[in-house]
């Protein structure tokens, strides 16, 4: 066989998803944490996880990495079965934890080191190196991991992900914390990264964050609610919003969630914006508030991620929270 057939056939069998999982379950005694989570995400895209805290990311990302066995469901990471190939997963991926989880009382060149010990690298000198210089952490290399920053141990905790070369990174709320800039700075090397063909997928609470991503998912209790782009994911849920501005709004906002066609009220920094899903009530609504409140500045709105996250979340129900007949007694 030529090394062109070969080239071709190898190629070929390269997954075309870095993630492909389907119907993932898991149990922690009596609460169902995952419900039935199917999701895809593509060799090097930035994929956002996004829900609630609780909601089952976390265990969602330990079950796509073989890090926790799935109580039923199937799928591949990187080509391999999250059940049968743990090992080799663990081997090709990079996981960040949300908590900072290496060493205060060593360096940031010994924690490095440390980690490339564990992946059993040959060239760790020059892997670390290298790591050091690609996230700036040169300059602070002699430095105690406990005496730095937020920012800065963000960074050193993305350079140790980051060692062994892997193909995907998981990355589990890594900027909770961070200041701005330091977020920022951060998804600037995530899309640096992903330009090199290395997928993303990273869980997070700020709606900034997902902005950036190239596509997103929602989770609440346990269940994916939407997928998709941040354009899509809007779309799929049909609201249809407009921005209130004037004086009471906390006031205005209570009373306008038992008027026709509004599902939800959400303050936005002076406005607020008033949504639901059924145009013609809602407009009606809208034109009654403007005419006995005259003094109001009305406008619509292009409705937005946090707009549709609340809606969802509003709609999801607590799978921690006691059975009704339970909660009654």
């Amino acid at each position: 066989m030529s090394p062109s057939a070969t080239a071709d056939n190898t190629a070929e069998a390269a997954p075309a998803y870095a993630i492909d999982v389907h119907g993932l379950n898991k149990h922690f005694g009596s609460k169902h944490v995952v419900n039935d989570v199917s999701l895809r995400v593509q060799r090097g895209e930035i994929f956002g996880f996004l829900g609630p805290n609780g909601s089952g990311k976390t265990t969602c990302i330990r079950m796509m990495c073989g890090l926790l066995t799935p109580d039923s469901g199937s799928g591949t990471c990187l080509g391999y079965d999250i059940v049968q190939d743990s090992a080799q997963i663990k081997r090709r991926t990079g996981y960040m934890t949300q908590r900072f989880s290496y060493w205060e009382d060593l360096t940031i060149r010994e924690n490095l080191d440390f980690v490339a010990r564990i992946y059993e690298m040959n060239n760790r000198r020059d892997a670390v190196d290298r790591a050091l210089e690609q996230l700036g952490l040169a300059s602070r290399a002699k430095q105690l991991a406990g005496a730095l920053s937020g920012g800065w141990k963000q960074r050193l905790a993305l350079a140790a992900c980051m060692l062994h070369e892997p193909e995907l990174l998981l990355l589990d709320e890594p900027t909770a914390g961070v200041d701005p800039s330091a977020r920022r700075d951060f998804w600037e090397e995530l899309h640096r990264l992903a330009a090199r063909g290395i997928s993303v997928l990273v869980s997070t609470h700020y709606m900034d964050e997902a902005e950036r991503c190239h596509k997103l998912a929602y989770i609440a209790y346990g269940k994916l609610l939407a997928q998709g782009t941040s354009n899509q994911v809007i779309a799929s849920q049909g609201l249809v919003t407009w921005a209130v501005y004037g004086e009471n709004l906390v006031e205005l906002g209570d009373r306008l969630r038992r008027s026709p066609g509004v599902e939800q009220t959400v303050a936005f920094g002076s406005s607020l914006h008033v949504s639901g899903p059924d145009t013609p009530e809602l407009h009606a609504t809208i034109e009654q508030l403007a005419h006995t409140n005259p003094a109001l500045r009305i406008e619509p709105q292009e409705t937005g991620l946090e707009d549709v996250f609340i809606f969802m979340m509003n709609r999801s129900t607590d799978n921690y929270a006691p059975p009704a007949a339970e909660h009654a007694a």
